[in-house]
């Protein structure tokens, strides 16, 4: 019995994913829940389960290719079944039957039935629905804020359905925007050497370029940089950490940052808000995003609720999504609803940057690289570890003596770090 292999729905407000790669072929045994193929969202990438075990017999979807969620993009024929298709055949010993006449053409319909009014089903359906079902919610939203009709763009989506490169490829014909959302006229081409290697953009890095333009197009970036001396937390990180290794975490500046990052949060709150239009969230929970750098990208998991949990648990829940999201292995909702980022480029060695909003947020914090340097202590020249902190803003919302009041509060707390709180 064959079963149909379905692009799943990875979360509330998916409409389609993209086939990044096809980790079985046709032909190949899989198992129940083996990894089938890669799929790449607005929300997340992930590797996608055989819904049943047997052999592919079928693959409907290419690599790179768009598709809408519950769509059939492969089909797992049962083993047994392949195994009887691949015997040989023996002849038949007996004459073959003759073979059935073909069916006479239906007759025509009677005219009353061509002429019968629509169904109440096929009456509702307007212009708006047929859009609606030919281009998902982001397309929709692309098209509104470029003044583009939907119905005028031949989508090269299954049934004619309006993909986001179709989209953006259309509205970056008009000069509206580049394909990667830019306002303005397109960039200018580039004609590849002999000795170059063209690639095309893989979905997760177009989302990040998408992404990014569209929150410096939509925040108005600030970037306060305070130094931080770390002598106190090194002293606290040598006393505790093989007291964590044993809890089976690993103790590290940054879960530190975070909580001091949390922490502050309670004492200004307009860094963990959100603005909607003309509108100002105040979020009640503190939703931290970790961004995480991949082989193939980036990505943003969720630590929620952080504002309820101690060191020790931010340093399991760190390594945790950090460790699933190398291994493609997150869920929807763990990318998504948070308040407020942490990017640590200190980690390959930068000593600060200017990180970009993560959009619909108004902060983002960038750490640098823990290092000794010397530092005027007392009157005196001493070495100690120290380190930029970066915090980008939003001044559309905050003020730049709110922002270095949030940032002084963090740069106290890590720098007289009660021993006793960890």
């Amino acid at each position: 019995m064959a079963t149909d292999v379905v692009m799943p729905q990875m979360g509330e407000s998916i409409a389609e994913g993209t086939i990044v790669r096809w980790i079985k072929k046709v032909g190949d045994k899989v198992d129940r829940d083996e990894p089938l193929f890669e799929i790449s969202t607005d929300k997340v990438d992930a590797e996608i389960p055989a819904p049943a075990a047997g052999v592919l017999a079928e693959i409907r979807a290419k690599e790179g290719e768009t598709v809408p969620v519950n769509s059939v993009v492969a089909v797992i024929g049962s083993a047994s079944a392949a195994d009887k298709a691949a015997a040989p055949v023996a002849a038949p010993s007996a004459p073959t039957a003759k073979a059935p006449e073909p069916p006479k053409p239906a007759a025509a319909a009677p005219p009353s039935a061509a002429s019968a009014p629509a169904s109440p089903a096929s009456r509702a359906e307007t212009p708006e629905d047929a859009i609606r079902q030919r281009s998902s919610p982001l397309v929709r939203k692309i098209a509104k804020e470029h003044n583009v009709d939907i119905a005028r763009i031949a989508g090269s989506g299954i049934a004619g359905r309006v993909t986001k490169d179709d989209i953006l490829a259309y509205v970056g014909r008009a000069g509206q925007v580049s394909p990667v959302g830019q306002v303005g006229p397109p960039a200018p081409t580039v004609a590849p050497g002999a000795s170059d290697v063209v690639e095309k953009m893989s979905v997760m890095r177009k989302r990040i370029a998408e992404h990014m333009i569209a929150s410096r197009r939509t925040s108005a970036h600030v970037h306060s940089v305070f130094e931080v001396n770390f002598s106190r937390i090194a002293q606290i990180r040598d006393a505790k950490k093989t007291e964590f290794e044993r809890a089976g975490a690993k103790l590290t500046y940054l879960s530190f940052i975070i909580k001091a990052v949390v922490d502050a949060l309670r004492d200004v709150p307009v860094i963990n808000a959100s603005i909607d239009g003309d509108t100002v969230i105040y979020h009640k929970d503190v939703n931290v995003g970790i961004a995480v750098a991949l082989d193939w990208g980036l990505i943003v998991p969720v630590v929620r609720n952080a504002n309820e949990k101690n060191l020790l648990g931010l340093s399991r829940a760190v390594a945790d999504l950090a460790s699933r999201a190398r291994a493609k292995q997150l869920k929807p909702e763990e990318v998504q609803g948070g308040t407020f980022t942490i990017t640590n480029p200190g980690v390959f060695g930068a000593l600060l940057g200017t990180p970009i909003i993560n959009q619909p947020q108004v902060a983002i914090l960038g750490v640098g690289a823990v290092e000794k340097r010397p530092v005027v202590v007392d009157d005196a020249i001493a070495i100690r570890p120290m380190a930029y902190l970066t915090l980008g803003y939003d001044h559309r919302l905050i003020d730049g003596a709110v922002a270095d009041q949030y940032m002084s509060i963090v740069k106290r707390t890590l720098e007289q770090w009660d021993p006793n709180a960890v």
